[in-house]
């Protein structure tokens, strides 16, 4: 009727042509066909006797022949010719259907003394393959389709890579892809990192980037190796928030729960109790001694190497803690002193007004790494704290626009600021929001970028489209103010254009 009532309602013919076509195409020709349906027509009549007679058809669906195959063969083991013993369990299988795997075609076709066995005991080498796993990869050479639960992947992905089976292995990978979240995150990578699945391994590294700073976490923290730490925190993609002292805040909280694993509390206390612990330990060692020239501080060097100290001293309350806390060396804090000192003294005396030469790999290894949570839209306005070489620049967001804008004379500020006329800064914003579990909901980039301001001059940097936007928004930027260059000739007469983007 439905198929019936549409061609009617969207045919261009009168309705008495068009009753003649649906009647017309009935099984049986109709001797009312080019009258209207006022009269009795006998082919809307029921069925006579004969017809009545005959069984009405049903729909039946039937077994499939990969439903049949996986009940009949494997479930059943029905005509098996071979038998395989694994972990204390035997599965009656089919050599036709084992030849799926590399592992066993090799060993079916090759001179081995498998090939003429009927019983062939499997050697698990491999902890994280159990019976379920076997159960799932076996049956998966008698069926179309495998159900892959988050939970059980690794086990299936171990046992899909020890028999070879490539089409598993690329859907557990898709299904680790899928579920990366903080229970989940690193346990998959150790596993991508083991099993040889790099775009996994990309995945968490990627979630991680975008939340470990954004959405910190106890649990996270504890599992979190210092390979893996070590590779997020000399990252210019990391998603910062605040400012490069939180890097170095976090790893604090994150050294503590390394070596006190049993600590279960609420995350508010945990910076509380990590600097009492270090405060403790500070007693116990000497004042004089670094921790990370202790035994227990000596394997989290390679991690708080990569915190960029030059944006913490730039701040008074933030070098003062770096003092007090005594993590480390002298010998590091002297080296990033004397060069921001000079840094400082070329930007006054030397006519350094910042990077005008495109340098990505000095800008994703040294840049001030910086963020913000938008909690709603609205408008907002903001610095970060530190002194950042007479370079005031305020950020705005206002009707969905982000505007930077280099501040002299029109905003108060608490510190020195630069009057020359023009300024040079290297930057790369970026926006995101996420989902309950740290998924990228959307996100935006502007890549890197060199830009030039003139004194209280603004820049739009970037418009944002309201139909992609979602709240809380994470604001993450990195700039650079002065030049890498340590030897820079004077400045030569400058060409008026504003801003450039760098391929």
């Amino acid at each position: 009727m439905g198929t019936q009532g549409s061609r009617l309602h969207t045919s261009s013919q009168d309705p008495e042509e068009a009753v003649e076509t649906t009647c017309a195409s009935g099984k049986h020709g109709c001797e009312c066909r080019k009258r209207k349906r006022t009269a009795h027509c006998d082919c809307d009549s029921e069925p006579d006797e004969e017809d009545a007679l005959l069984d009405t058809p049903r729909r039946k669906k039937l077994k499939s022949t990969s439903k049949y195959i996986y009940q009949t063969l494997f479930l059943n083991g029905e005509n098996s010719d071979i038998r395989i013993c694994a972990l204390g369990q035997e599965w009656n299988l089919h050599k036709v259907y084992l030849c799926q795997s590399g592992y066993f075609s090799s060993m079916f076709s090759g001179s081995w003394k498998e090939s003429n066995m009927m019983v062939i005991p499997l050697e698990i080498p491999d902890q994280n393959i159990d019976t379920e796993a076997l159960q799932v990869v076996f049956g998966s050479l008698y069926r179309d389709d495998v159900l892959i639960k988050p939970s059980r992947v690794v086990s299936i992905l171990a046992a899909a890579c020890m028999l070879q089976l490539d089409g598993l292995i690329q859907q557990c990978g898709e299904t680790m892809k899928e579920n990366v979240g903080v229970k989940t995150v690193c346990v998959y990578y150790s596993s991508a990192s083991i099993y040889g699945l790099d775009s996994v391994m990309k995945k968490c590294l990627e979630w991680l980037l975008n939340n470990l700073m954004t959405h910190q976490n106890v649990d996270l923290m504890k599992e979190l190796g210092v390979d893996v730490i070590e590779l997020l925190i000399q990252s210019s993609d990391l998603f910062v928030m605040q400012v490069e002292m939180d890097v170095y805040t976090a790893l604090k909280k994150w050294m503590f729960l390394q070596l006190n694993p049993s600590w279960d509390g609420p995350i508010k206390q945990l910076l509380a109790d990590a600097d009492a612990w270090l405060c403790k330990c500070r007693t116990e060692m000497g004042e004089e001694e670094p921790f990370l020239k202790a035994e227990d501080g000596a394997p989290f060097t390679p991690v708080f190497r990569h915190v960029r100290l030059q944006y913490i001293i730039n701040d008074l309350a933030s070098a003062r803690i770096l003092e007090r806390d005594n993590i480390l060396p002298p010998d590091w804090l002297t080296s990033v002193y004397k060069s921001q000192w000079f840094a400082m003294l070329r930007t006054e005396h030397d006519n350094d007004n910042g990077p005008q030469d495109a340098n990505k790999e000095e800008f994703e290894s040294s840049s001030m790494r910086c963020g913000r949570k938008l909690t709603k839209d609205g408008d907002y306005c903001w610095r970060w704290t530190g002194f950042n070489f007479g370079f005031d620049l305020l950020v705005t967001y206002t009707n969905r626009f982000i505007v930077f804008k280099r501040n002299t004379l029109s905003q108060p500020c608490g510190g020195a600021v630069s009057m020359q006329p023009r300024r040079h800064l290297a930057y790369r914003l970026r926006l995101a929001s996420f989902d309950n579990s740290g998924k990228l909901v959307c996100s935006r980039s502007t890549g890197y970028q060199l830009l030039t301001l003139e004194k209280d001059q603004e820049y739009v940097v970037m418009n944002l489209d309201s139909r992609l936007l979602s709240f809380p928004l994470y604001v993450c930027c990195n700039f650079q103010y002065t030049s890498p260059h340590m030897d820079r000739c004077p400045d030569s007469p400058e060409p008026e254009s504003s801003a450039r983007s760098v391929s």
